[in-house]
């Protein structure tokens, strides 16, 4: 297991050198001249010619890139110039909010596309896989801010529930914490839990038509038995896996749904930052992204060789 762990690490490493040329190149490419920015309105000469030696900006682009990712490589990750800020305690300060959401809405998706599938797949081709099937395609294609939308109308405007945007952190209030991300979890949640369902339908009805599901039902086991301890089981080999990336996809795509209920979480920081723009901020957040998802995908590489044993055997 080590072996294939430290496998992972080498391919890892270049991929991340190579997110860190595209960010890096496409930031050199936008329109703007960020030491106008930093130098105020007077843009005085002499500070001109400092930020731009401060920041090694009269050096070739190959000399840039070295000394942003080498700082980057030691957590530096520049200046926000809108808040005056270092990057990378932004980016701790938001990190948080992003995650909690990212649980929460996968619990929700957990709830709702495992046993989803498994009903699908049990009663194949029955009014109920029927009825799992349009659930799966209207989570697929509802876009979240339209969902996000229709629920403040519904819940909170109309009922009254929940409240309609905001943030209160778990560790000052959780019950309000738990309500203030309820909404945005539910539309993150129902997006990702429509794949998740798909999963785990397809993998529930290899998994129906093996032998040893079979030959369980012929030693009379109960039905309940056979469809849990030894269908469920082995088919969460797949779904598990699955479930590692969405995970991943939910840190970097919460952009729209944090945007539209007010919260401080990543998607909101790199909107504020892009219509101001504030590169280094945007550079940071996709750096940070793209780690977090590569770190994610191999976990699921773990996890999936850990789950099925002739992986391990290999």
């Amino acid at each position: 297991m080590l072996g294939f762990i430290l496998r992972r690490l080498l391919i890892a490493v270049p991929t991340i050198l190579m997110i860190s040329m595209f960010v890096f190149g496409m930031q050199k490419l936008l329109p703007g001249d960020p030491v106008l920015a930093m130098a105020g309105e007077e843009r005085d000469p002499a500070t001109l010619t400092f930020l731009r030696q401060k920041y090694h900006l009269n050096d070739p682009i190959p000399v840039q890139y070295a000394h942003w990712l080498l700082d980057a490589a030691q957590g530096d990750l520049g200046i926000s110039l809108r808040n005056n800020q270092p990057v990378a305690q932004l980016i701790e300060e938001k990190l948080p909010v992003t995650i909690q959401l990212s649980i929460m809405a996968l619990i929700v998706a957990l709830v709702i596309g495992i046993p989803t599938g498994v009903l699908s797949a049990y009663r194949r081709n029955t009014w109920v896989d029927w009825i799992s099937n349009v659930f799966a395609l209207s989570g697929l294609s509802i876009p979240n801010f339209w969902l996000g939308i229709m629920l403040i109308l519904l819940v909170s405007v109309r009922l009254g529930w929940l409240p309609a945007s905001g943030y209160v952190s778990p560790w000052v209030d959780p019950l309000k914490s738990i309500e203030t991300m309820l909404m945005p979890a539910f539309v993150l949640g129902t997006s990702i839990s429509a794949s998740l369902m798909r999963h785990t339908r397809s993998a529930m009805l290899g998994v129906l038509k093996s032998d040893y599901v079979r030959t369980a039902r012929a030693k009379g086991l109960p039905e309940k038995t056979v469809l849990v301890k030894h269908a469920l089981r082995n088919a969460m080999v797949p779904v598990v896996t699955v479930t590692t990336l969405l995970f991943g996809e939910l840190l970097g795509g919460a952009v729209l749904t944090e945007q539209i209920f007010t919260i401080p979480g990543f998607g909101k920081l790199v909107v504020d930052a892009v219509f101001s723009r504030d590169y280094a901020v945007v550079q940071g957040i996709v750096l940070c992204t793209a780690v977090a998802f590569i770190g994610m995908n191999l976990l699921a590489d773990i996890a999936y060789r850990l789950l099925n044993p002739r992986m391990r055997n290999q």
